[in-house]
């Protein structure tokens, strides 16, 4: 009984309106305020929004990094509730139009299972890749979400067997796509792909422990999972990572 009511309290952690308070607190902090516009030099982001989200849940990310000199852009996965591979494929899709329209490699931003889907994509196109953020993402287990997370996920399969488009559907959770996927997203990623897993032993929807990709750089925050991405902790860690990928790209590192 203690360990479902320890459950329903991190849940309730969660819910949209308790992460809008951390807010405020990201725009009175200096990584909000401190804003160095050639930072990121012209280096393009694509975000990749979690289950259920949009792009709206990484609005705050977008404005941070364009206000640096980075070039976000949506991947444009909508809810992010449909089909995992043919998310890929229009994450890959995405990706290799930023990398055309910035003139070369570009960071993938992924959080929730928008960072599995970001991983997924990467691992197809490293060439295009110059990093890899993923924010409280079940790499070890896409499937080793809250119960209720995945309560949702198996809805939408059954919405999805009945003939409603645009659904993950039952391939998503077992069977021969989830396999291939499974493996590809566990497999390492190429060498030389730098990568950072964001995690935060807080979450109320992801065990932390799913989120240490031996792959990446695995960095801890103290953050709630819906609020990662409006967590002042979450940019500081990211800041210096990116601004190196943005300065390795255009060979502007510091000699000192």
């Amino acid at each position: 009984m203690t360990s479902a009511a320890e459950g329903l309290r991190a849940l309730a952690r969660e819910h949209v309106a308790v992460a809008a308070f951390t807010i405020p607190r990201l725009l009175r902090h200096r990584v909000w305020r401190e804003a160095d516009p050639q930072e990121g030099a012209g280096l393009g982001v694509v975000l990749v929004p979690g289950f259920g989200a949009g792009d709206f849940s990484l609005s705050f990310a977008t404005t941070w990094l364009r206000d640096r000199g980075y070039r976000p852009a949506g991947a444009g996965v909508g809810f992010n509730v449909g089909c995992t591979t043919e998310l890929v494929d229009r994450v890959e899709r995405r990706l290799v139009e930023h990398a055309e329209a910035t003139g070369g490699p570009v960071v993938l931003l992924g959080q929730s299972r928008g960072g599995g889907l970001a991983r997924l994509a990467a691992a197809r196109r490293p060439d295009l890749v110059a990093g890899l953020v993923m924010l409280g993402s079940p790499l070890l287990d896409p499937t080793g979400a809250h119960p209720q997370v995945m309560l949702a996920a198996k809805v939408l399969a059954r919405l999805s067997s009945v003939g409603f488009p645009g659904l993950m559907n039952s391939e998503c959770l077992h069977g021969i796509c989830f396999d291939d996927n499974i493996r590809s997203i566990t497999a390492p990623l190429p060498d030389g792909l730098p990568a950072v897993s964001v995690y935060s032993k807080s979450d109320g929807i992801v065990p932390w422990e799913l989120c240490l990709d031996p792959s990446a750089e695995c960095v801890e925050v103290r953050s709630t999972h819906t609020g990662m991405g409006i967590d002042p902790d979450v940019y500081l860690a990211l800041r210096p990572r990116l601004a190196e990928w943005a300065a390795r790209r255009y060979d502007l590192r510091p000699t000192g």
